[in-house]
């Protein structure tokens, strides 16, 4: 935020926890263990502290704090004569969620001579206000997600390729020999690789600072059809690594649809195909964003309530377990009982829509925020853990999904502004919680024991990381000014809520039915590929890349990882579509014995 360099929180891959697990192997644990063997950190502990630190790299900047702060203070800030909010957007905002007082607020982007004043007095309420919501939501999704866990890990056997990671590095000797020293910093190439990205981010960054030194930026770009369509290539060594752990269906997947997804936008672009909505921030818009949002929406639904449908005698025995306490079902090695979580599950869903309505949304707009919000969240986790994407965002949030679904005047001008609000929470999904969460209680598999105080250590690192950050951002912005901070969370996310419900007041909408057609689940997807292909290529972060579907195409042996037989196909599109008994009838038949290495 003060130097605007690397932002290590900046990708739901949580890298900053890997470089934190990393120095913490080569430093701590090292000098533990060197005073005594017994003192060094065990493997369940060293999953413990990373899934702690996963979770809580989640909240500072682009997680929480740094779309928070800004929003609830930018509307006042930057409110002018010629935008009109304090006509449009201030008589119908609720005012118990933001922060009203004018010299706090100026103070908060200018500065104060004092850093030590901040005025709690004017920040308690709406930040308490708003921790309740947080609370809610994170307990939603946390019991979503232990109560998917099994099913994920277990039944389905997704690999989790991000999981890979931290596995490796706290990984023990072949021959079970448990050295200080863990074996992969004795290996050369994994030195070799990391010293490659390092030299080239290196003189990249030096050359901000000193403008003779060239940058490496290996990267180029084809236009096609006419300059309708731009084919970006890039290499970035991030996807690069984690594109070696996924399977050739995924991988071939997100090869393909990536290159459908640029042909179609190239074609609609060409011949005129196109839908005017005009869907806010992060969401797409224009003449063919709208119609690459609706598709991406219509695949994250089917991906979700597919794999509910393929889950639906696990789920049976969730509610089997929590409402009749069948002792024939084990849940003792969930973070919860499947009771606590299907009670915290509806709990924080009923706190959310509360939440929602008493901001001024409709009630019976709330479950829309809630559907789409749980599709977004739940299937993005099910596609990073099924494809190891460390940065992906979807194309529509639940904000543009309600607008296009409903239309403005239904949502009515207080409705509107308050889903403007709800970009604070559901705008930028460059990092979301059900990503760590989801790889974290994957690695929590791995532990021995009751695994119920992982749930509280989680809650703990949440807690610590929610309070310490915004302290901190509070300090530094009344110290420095927030205008002088990273101009991007406080010139541009911070005017976002009431830029988006201003305009969609100034220029109402109705629901868009043609949304809903180019939304139309698509099903061929189901036959041939895997639907998280269709649902990763729409948007790989906020840049194509690819090389990453190019390379990801080898294995760890640099072999094809796709081979065609005349006879059958891998197992992988069996699985999906059928689960393991077509995939045993399938073996049967063609006298297979042994599932494949990827453990599908």
């Amino acid at each position: 935020m003060v130097i605007q360099g690397s932002r290590l929180g900046l990708s739901s891959a949580t890298p900053a926890a890997f470089f934190l697990l990393f120095v913490l192997l080569l430093t701590l644990h090292l000098f533990l263990g060197a005073l005594n063997r017994a003192w060094a950190f065990s493997r369940g502990e060293l999953v413990t502290i990373f899934i702690m630190m996963a979770v809580a790299t989640a909240i500072p900047t682009r997680g929480v704090i740094g779309m928070l702060l800004p929003m609830i203070t930018g509307t006042f800030y930057y409110a002018t004569p010629e935008n009109q909010w304090a006509d449009q957007v201030h008589p119908f905002l609720s005012g118990w969620m933001v922060v009203f007082d004018p010299e706090a607020v100026k103070a908060f982007y200018e500065g104060t001579q004092d850093s030590s004043a901040i005025p709690w007095h004017v920040w308690l309420g709406p930040l308490l206000r708003w921790f309740v919501f947080y609370a809610a939501f994170y307990a939603t999704i946390i019991s979503a997600i232990s109560m998917l866990r099994r099913q994920w890990v277990d039944n389905e056997r997704l690999v989790f390729p991000l999981a890979q990671v931290p596995l490796a590095l706290i990984q023990d000797g072949a021959d079970g020999e448990k050295k200080i020293l863990k074996p992969i910093f004795r290996n050369p190439v994994m030195w070799c690789g990391l010293l490659l990205p390092l030299f080239i981010n290196s003189v990249n960054a030096l050359h901000h600072y000193f403008n003779f030194i060239a940058p490496i930026v290996p990267s180029t770009s084809i236009e096609i059809f006419n300059r309708t369509a731009t084919l970006g290539i890039r290499i970035n060594f991030l996807m690069f690594g984690f594109a070696y752990f996924i399977n050739s269906n995924i991988a071939f997947s997100l090869w393909f649809f990536y290159l459908l997804h640029v042909v179609q936008e190239s074609l609609f672009t060409y011949i005129g195909i196109f839908n005017p909505e005009e869907l806010g921030p992060w969401t797409g818009s224009g003449p063919v964003g709208a119609i690459m949002g609706h598709q991406m929406m219509g695949a994250l639904i089917i991906l979700v309530c597919y794999g509910l449908w393929t889950a639906r005698p696990h789920l049976r025995d969730v509610f089997r377990k929590a409402l009749t306490g069948d002792e024939r079902i084990d849940d003792s090695q969930e973070i919860l009982s499947y009771r606590a979580s299907l009670g915290l599950f509806f709990a924080g869903v009923s706190i959310m829509g509360y939440w929602l309505w008493q901001s001024g949304i409709p009630a019976w707009i709330v479950p829309f925020f809630l559907f789409s919000t749980l599709v977004i969240f739940i299937g993005l986790a099910r596609v990073i853990a099924e494809a190891g994407l460390p940065t992906v965002t979807p194309e529509m949030v639940p904000a543009g999904f309600v607008v296009s679904s409903v239309g403005v005047p239904a949502l009515g001008p207080a409705g509107m502004v308050a889903t403007g609000y709800t970009f604070v929470w559901a705008g930028d999904l460059l990092v979301f919680m059900t990503a760590p969460l989801a790889n974290g209680l994957r690695l929590g598999s791995d532990l021995k024991g009751s695994r119920r105080g992982l749930f509280w250590a989680i809650v703990t690192a949440m807690l610590i990381s929610l309070v310490a950050s915004c302290w901190f951002m509070l300090h530094i912005a009344y110290r420095d000014g927030a205008l002088n901070l990273h101009p991007q969370y406080f010139t541009g996310f911070a005017a976002y809520p009431s830029d988006f419900a201003a305009k969609k007041l100034a220029t109402p909408t109705g629901p868009d039915l043609i949304g809903w057609l180019w939304g139309r689940p698509p099903l061929f997807c189901m036959v041939a590929f895997s639907p998280a292909g269709f649902r990763g290529e729409h948007r790989l972060g906020d840049e194509q890349h690819l090389v990453f579907h190019i390379f990801s195409l080898v294995d760890q042996d640099y072999r094809p990882k796709i081979r065609w037989s005349p006879h059958l196909r891998s197992d992988p599109p069996v699985l999906y579509r059928g689960g393991h008994r077509s995939i045993r009838r399938r073996r049967s038949l063609a006298g297979h014995r042994r599932i494949h290495g990827d453990g599908r």
